[in-house]
């Protein structure tokens, strides 16, 4: 009799495992679809300008979000010495 609980269970466990292995995994395109969808028009609007811009192939315009200075090159007043 305890061999065919043992049986039952190891059956059920397999069972389980498959089921576990076949969920499809989140596709990166649709997250990402859902996430842009769930904000509102004005702070998705950069985004989907990024995007576009890149599938057409023109470089990214400048909208103010990296540091004034990184395009400079680092001299020797700099505070932190590098």
């Amino acid at each position: 009799m305890i061999w065919v609980l043992v049986g039952v269970g190891i059956v059920v466990l397999g069972l389980a495992v498959i089921a576990l292995n076949r969920r499809r995994t989140p596709d990166g395109v649709a997250t990402f679809q859902r996430q842009i969808d769930a904000l509102s028009p004005e702070a998705r609007r950069p985004v989907v300008q990024r995007l576009e811009d890149a599938g057409r192939g023109e470089p990214r315009r400048d909208d103010g979000t990296e540091a004034p200075d990184a395009g400079e090159a680092r001299g020797k007043d700099d505070l932190d010495g590098a």
